[in-house]
């Protein structure tokens, strides 16, 4: 526990939906807050008005929430730090750059973009490092005044240091410093008089009394200008903590095609929250026992930031995808069947008219075998269909060979003559098992046939468990169907 009151935020930009690099940023902000008995503040910084998306707002909060993720004050809650909305701040980012101004720590830029491209182009000519060459740094005073009375648009930007470094404490990495003079005079302030994230991010942080500031580590190089801001106000900054990159499987920058999607893309392929969470918690995060499967409750007790690594970890999409079926097979069955049930019904699978507890029969088979919730309708499909799609190897291999078509109509016979109150496993193994020794047939012989004559397919659980979930009815329709259309030589 620390000894001050942990207040933590999560800030996102609504550019886009909510990205799991994101989503582990915000997670670790409130694994943070509730070990420690903080606030964890979800914060809108949209002052990007050119990017602003308002379905990546919505998709923001819909995420976070689906995650378990829930927020203390913040966005659509509100709390007596508001407004959590940074577009709706603006006369308060106005005031501060003023206060700069003032106080000689920041200066106006009448720059034009054509003036910095063309200095841009310059620096490259001459091999300098790139970055705003403080033309208007030390403008004379008539200089400026004539500027102002033509009305020329300007930027504010900070006057940093030139001499000397900077140096900060990362409760993750230790003492990080930046020499000043690579640093730029960078934009507070634009012309259109909406803040730049260095200027706004360090205000609200101040006046919403954030403690500990847990983000990404591409933000590292421009700690050492938030520090100087946190200096030029008089204010004492919070705690810097850089969360470690999220690296591609083998290394390198984490793109999509490994995996790198929204959360609301990972619910759509079902994936299960407290599965994610899980996953997510372990990218530079371990427990102390070393375990795969965490439980939120521990992570809850065991989260500390010296337990963060510094190095980046690797998104290993296997690694998700048997971690989410373990979660599905903790699911008790009454929460797998809702969960589960939207994919079915939208996949056409299910249509409303089955009955409740061959459903349920199905769905227990098969909860132990898919590893997403979107891999069920393909798994269960074959039970409820009313025409099977047969795997074309499958009838190749098993049902076209000779002598299957003799068997598959003597078990039909077999299952047909059974009493509807004895279909069931046990007493179909047994009739099953009495056709084997009359016929003098291995086991395999019969039992392959059966399966692809009634699944389609060449896999599924258990065969007996399989025919009692299809019905006495539709196996026997299968059946016959298989013996009299498949099983002919082509």
């Amino acid at each position: 526990m620390t000894a001050d009151p942990v207040r933590v935020r999560f800030a996102p930009s609504p550019t886009g939906m909510l990205h799991v690099g994101g989503a582990r940023t915000a997670l670790f902000n409130w694994l943070f807050a509730r070990h420690c008995g903080g606030t964890f503040i979800l914060r809108i910084e949209d002052t990007d008005r050119a990017r602003y998306d308002a379905r990546a707002l919505d998709d923001i909060s819909a995420s976070l929430r689906w995650l378990g993720l829930q927020w203390d004050e913040g966005y659509e809650i509100g709390g007596p730090c508001g407004p959590y909305v940074q577009s709706e701040r603006t006369a308060i980012y106005l005031q501060h750059a003023q206060q700069l101004l003032d106080s000689g720590h920041a200066y106006k830029c009448y720059c034009t973009p054509d003036r910095l491209a063309a200095a841009r182009e310059q620096q490259q000519r001459d091999g300098s490092a790139p970055g705003y060459d403080r033309a208007c740094r030390d403008l004379s005073p008539d200089a400026r005044a004539a500027h102002n009375a033509a009305g020329a648009p300007f930027v504010i930007r900070f006057r940093m240091p030139l001499t000397g470094a900077t140096t900060f404490v990362d409760a993750i990495r230790g003492a990080i410093s930046y020499p000043n003079a690579q640093q730029d005079d960078f934009v507070l302030l634009k012309s259109d008089g909406f803040p730049t994230y260095h200027l706004a991010n360090i205000v609200d942080d101040h006046l919403m009394r954030i403690s500990h500031v847990l983000r990404g580590d591409e933000w590292i190089p421009s700690t050492p200008k938030h520090v100087q801001l946190y200096a030029a106000f008089g204010w004492q900054p919070p705690v810097f903590a850089h969360l470690p990159v999220i690296l591609a499987p083998g290394g390198g920058k984490l793109s999509k095609r490994h995996g790198a999607a929204a959360v609301c893309e990972y619910r759509a392929l079902g994936y299960l929250p407290d599965a994610l969470v899980n996953f997510l918690a372990l990218l530079g995060w371990a427990v102390a026992a070393d375990n795969e499967i965490v439980p939120r409750a521990q992570m809850l007790k065991e989260f500390t930031l010296e337990g963060i690594n510094k190095t980046g970890a690797q998104f290993d999409h296997e690694k998700l995808n048997w971690m989410n079926g373990a979660y599905i097979r903790q699911l008790p069955l009454a929460e797998f069947m809702r969960e589960v049930t939207p994919f079915l019904t939208n996949a056409g699978v299910l249509k409303g008219a089955e009955d409740p507890a061959q459903v349920a029969q199905v769905l227990q088979m098969e909860q132990a075998r898919v590893h997403l919730l979107s891999d069920a309708p393909a798994a269960c499909a074959f039970f409820f269909a009313d025409t099977l799609e047969y795997d074309r190897q499958a009838v190749k291999k098993v049902l076209q060979r000779e002598g299957v078509r003799d068997h598959l109509l003597a078990v039909c016979d077999l299952l047909a003559g059974v009493p509807p109150g004895q279909f069931d496993a046990a007493h179909l193994e047994a009739r099953l098992q009495e056709y084997l020794t009359r016929s003098g047939r291995p086991l395999k012989n019969v039992v392959h046939p059966l399966r692809v004559a009634v699944t389609g397919r060449s896999a599924s659980p258990g065969i007996f468990e399989t025919l009692v979930a299809i019905g006495q009815a539709r196996v026997v329709q299968r059946l016959t169907h298989a013996a009299g259309q498949l099983c002919s030589a082509p």
